[in-house]
């Protein structure tokens, strides 16, 4: 998250087009997307502890190639690398958690795990930026290149080191899957939830630009990161006792109240309103939908539940600039939000076809 935000730049920096450079930044997810299935099977039959080191080490071995990146091949090249890294990372450790966590605590377990993954979605661009600024590109890719070595340091600590659970002698061999089916309306939930929220990640800035607003965008998402760390805190004990589909109406009333804060964003105590939404909406879901898909499955299919849940992440991150352009070029900027809106309904649609699985996990 520290090498996203100035990647395109750097890229531009050693001659790459925009075409290139669009390719560079986007190649990372791709390859994400791409393998989230291998990972999800690897993670079930093999350690968790193998695979995270295994991942950190790809994610050292990018920011470190990124230094002497000469030309776009190169760059490709490494982050793709950094796609293998990130994808190994994400599919093990939720699982890997999960699987330390007692099952009537896994809701509240894995709302404090992804409240560090929102953390480090929201503070990382915004150091990476500042070290570009303030240093230069490499400073970002060094300081990348130690996080990823002390994360794969703080992996030797733990002492279960996530073995696979063992079949029972009965049993019949697992085969291998491309998906988990049970987890798939979960992961359409997030991310459709997820939309809106890389949509404006990506567009707020010329957003509330073209529209001449005296609104501080930069202060966004770091106040979201806030809300959301209060948010996850305050009802941690819930997440194991709340049903699924209570859950999923809080989250679209948030939603809802962001989008419209957007909608009609002229200063900054509404944009503060648009971060509670975010936060209420797609941050307190992301936990929610993270620990149901980790529970709807047996414990010998978690890598794979958790690794068709990312899929849900992956197409968001993808699909959100790509719908906020088509939204831009075919409505007028003041359409943006209320066409996004539409999401909303969508999720309650799938979540009505599949309320009776979805509210009684356990």
């Amino acid at each position: 998250m520290l090498v996203n935000p100035i990647i395109t730049g750097f890229s531009r920096s050693i001659g790459s087009s925009e075409l290139i450079a669009g390719l560079v930044a986007g190649i990372m997810n791709l390859t994400s997307l791409v393998l989230r299935p291998v990972a999800g099977n690897l993670t079930d039959h093999h350690s968790k502890y193998a695979l995270s080191s295994l991942g950190g080490i790809f994610l050292v071995i990018a920011s470190i190639g990124y230094l002497f990146s000469v030309n776009s091949f190169l760059l490709l090249l490494f982050r793709i690398i950094n796609g293998i890294g990130y994808v190994l990372c994400t599919s093990c450790m939720a699982t890997w958690m999960a699987s330390l966590l007692p099952r009537e605590k896994t809701g509240s377990g894995m709302g404090i795990y992804g409240l560090t993954n929102a953390l480090g979605v929201a503070i990382a661009p915004a150091l990476g930026i500042y070290l570009y600024h303030q240093v230069s590109y490499q400073a970002v890719f060094i300081v990348a290149a130690v996080f990823g070595v002390l994360m794969t340091r703080l992996v030797q600590f733990v002492g279960d080191h996530g073995k696979p659970v063992k079949p029972k002698q009965n049993d019949a061999a697992p085969r291998m899957k491309i998906i988990q089916p049970k987890v798939l309306p979960i992961a359409l939930i997030l991310m459709l939830f997820a939309l809106p929220y890389f949509a404006t990640q990506t567009y707020i800035v010329s957003y509330v630009s073209a529209q001449h607003l005296a609104v501080s965008t930069e202060s966004l998402f770091p106040i979201y990161a806030v809300i959301l760390l209060i948010l996850r805190i305050a009802l941690r004990n819930l997440f194991d006792t709340v049903s699924f589909g209570k859950f999923l109406y809080i989250g679209l009333l948030c939603a809802l109240v962001g989008l419209l804060a957007l909608t009609h964003l002229t200063n900054n105590l509404i944009m503060v309103v648009a971060a509670l939404g975010f936060a209420g909406g797609f941050g307190l879901m992301f936990s929610v939908c993270q620990s149901a898909a980790l529970l709807i499955v047996h414990d010998n299919e978690r890598g794979l539940a958790n690794s068709t849940f990312y899929v849900g992440i992956d197409l968001g991150m993808a699909l959100g600039p790509i719908v906020g352009g088509a939204i831009r070029s075919l409505f007028p900027l003041t359409y943006f939000y209320p066409v996004i809106l539409v999401t909303l309904p969508l999720i309650w649609v799938i979540y009505f076809v599949n309320r009776k699985s979805l509210d009684h996990i356990n």
